[in-house]
């Protein structure tokens, strides 16, 4: 009868014991954020009324997959375990085809979230021209992130301000000898970019780069998976 391959073993063991570590890493490091006071104070701030606390849970539970993962890989092969190895080949399986399924709803739905984000900011320039006290927060928080990344309002520029543009027009004034696109507004030199498309073609760029991570992911699972299922049989054939 065959015997079990070394390399394959060892190698399953490296992997995993990786594998492993890095789960209990996000873990850690996700429920201090979540429980320490330091935590609570970040993720108790909003920005553009994103919820972090979501985020944080999402890593906890990736967190503990990737945990539970990589002890049924490293016990699978060093106990040479077919239940522990099959779980394990089941587990990465279902990770895979739900990247895939993600990746294809991101690239068939591309245009519609792309709309998505656009339709937030046409519902958020209304609060740029009131008075009202309830959206002086957002009105700071654009305020300095023009400064920070040389752009200016949010779907129709510096316009998007209306009676408040005077107030808060500094941050949007912009200097041609540093290199950025101007345009006049209010006798006033003014960023063209918007800060609603400098949002948006941050997103697509990360998204080019989260795609080729996620390919690379893709190719170490698939190994993973033809790793465990030789090593599966291997054991079946002693």
């Amino acid at each position: 009868m065959a015997g079990v391959s070394g390399f394959i073993k060892y190698s399953m063991f490296i992997f995993n014991f990786i594998f492993w570590v890095c789960g209990c890493a996000i873990l850690g490091v996700s429920i201090y954020a979540r429980v320490s006071k330091d935590g609570q104070d970040l993720l108790s701030e909003e920005k553009f009324g994103l919820n972090i606390y979501a985020s944080v849970n999402v890593l906890i539970a990736v967190g503990s997959i990737i945990m539970v993962l990589g002890f049924l890989g490293c016990c699978g092969a060093m106990k040479e375990s077919r239940c522990m190895l099959l779980l394990f080949f089941i587990g990465l399986l279902l990770i895979l085809l739900i990247q895939i399924a993600a990746g294809v709803v991101g690239i068939v739905f591309k245009s519609k979230i792309e709309q998505s984000f656009k339709d937030v900011f046409q519902e958020e320039v209304k609060s740029l021209s009131d008075n009202e006290p309830e959206s002086l927060d957002f009105k700071n928080t654009l305020n300095d992130f023009q400064k920070q990344f040389k752009c200016c309002g949010l779907i129709n520029g510096a316009q998007d301000w209306g009676n408040n543009f005077q107030k808060y027009s500094e941050s949007c004034e912009c200097k041609k000898n540093e290199g950025y696109t101007c345009v006049t507004y209010g006798n006033k030199e003014v960023y063209e970019q918007t800060c609603g498309d400098y949002m948006i073609n941050v997103l697509k760029k990360n998204l080019v780069i989260v795609a080729g991570i996620a390919f690379g992911v893709a190719v170490i699972e698939i190994l993973g998976l033809v790793f465990s299922m030789v090593l599966y049989c291997q054991i079946g054939q002693k």
